[in-house]
């Protein structure tokens, strides 16, 4: 079995430092997500870009945590469900609303629930949802921008869902009251 590194900023690749140091400056700390993800600047870089792309869409709080928890369940990331939960918390998101996507529970509200839905469906089929699913969709006050941000929190996801699965990568400290199993 081959163990992936968690690099830190001394052992990580040149073009990974500053990232990770723009990390330890404003976390406190290195994530180990990030750690894993140094040996690939590019991988890195990526990953960084499209949360921030994701992060800066039409989705308010509420729905960015719905659509990350309901990818990351569904992908069964036990590194980034209770890493999602901190962040949720940070932003001041109703830990009910959390508790809820962390335990596939029924939304508060029939727009989160119909958001929680579509992003499933989009998950499970790959994108090959039905026309019948994106009246739903937009019924619900949603349209074509916000289907195409979905589609840009699951890229953002893949990546680090993936990684913590092929890197194993441990939960860090700072979240290990929100340790999650399927």
């Amino acid at each position: 079995m081959t163990t992936f590194t968690i690099h830190s900023i001394e052992t990580a690749p040149e073009a990974s430092k500053a990232r990770l140091e723009a990390a330890q400056k404003q976390n406190g700390m290195i994530p180990n997500l990030y750690g894993v993800l140094a040996e690939s600047p590019n991988t890195f870089e990526a990953y960084q870009a499209i949360h921030q792309l994701f992060s800066n869409s039409s989705f308010d709080t509420e729905e960015l945590t719905v659509v990350w928890q309901t990818i990351n369940v569904e992908h069964e990331c036990t590194y980034c469900v209770p890493a999602h939960t901190g962040i949720a918390h940070s932003m001041k998101v109703d830990p009910e609303l959390t508790e809820a996507l962390r335990n596939e529970e029924a939304m508060p509200t029939q727009k989160l629930q119909v958001l929680r839905d579509t992003t499933l469906s989009i998950v499970r089929k790959r994108g090959n949802i039905s026309d019948a699913e994106l009246e739903t969709f937009y019924a619900a006050g949603y349209g074509q921008q916000q289907v195409l941000e979905i589609i840009l929190g699951l890229s953002q996801k893949v990546i680090s869902n993936y990684v913590n699965h092929i890197a194993k990568t441990p939960l860090d400290a700072v979240f290990q009251k929100f340790a999650w199993q399927k």
